[in-house]
């Protein structure tokens, strides 16, 4: 009978790797991401989805593009520590 920490320690010693490489690969696909709505929503308009943002009225940050390019900006760190390792690798 195996106990349950010895279950969960398998568990993430076999999964480990796979999760940290698409974890690696989600924080990549964030930003371009968040980027692409902004842009989809300015040019085709909020609609709806701009209600929800109404309390912020008469603020640079109401509306739904602000969020996503901040949302963008906020996710950039795994874009930034790429380019920062390709540079490293480039000075060599």
């Amino acid at each position: 009978m195996t106990s349950p920490g010895s279950a969960t320690a398998g568990a993430n010693r076999d999964g480990g790797p796979a999760a940290r490489h698409l974890a690696r690969w989600l924080a990549l696909a964030a930003t371009p991401t968040f980027a692409i709505m902004a842009v989809l929503t300015a040019m085709i308009g909020g609609g709806p989805a701009d209600m929800l943002c109404a309390a912020g009225q008469g603020s640079l940050l109401g509306g739904m593009v602000p969020m996503y390019f901040l949302m963008s900006a906020f996710h950039s760190a795994a874009w930034l520590k790429l380019i920062g390792a390709w540079r490293r690798g480039s000075d060599r």
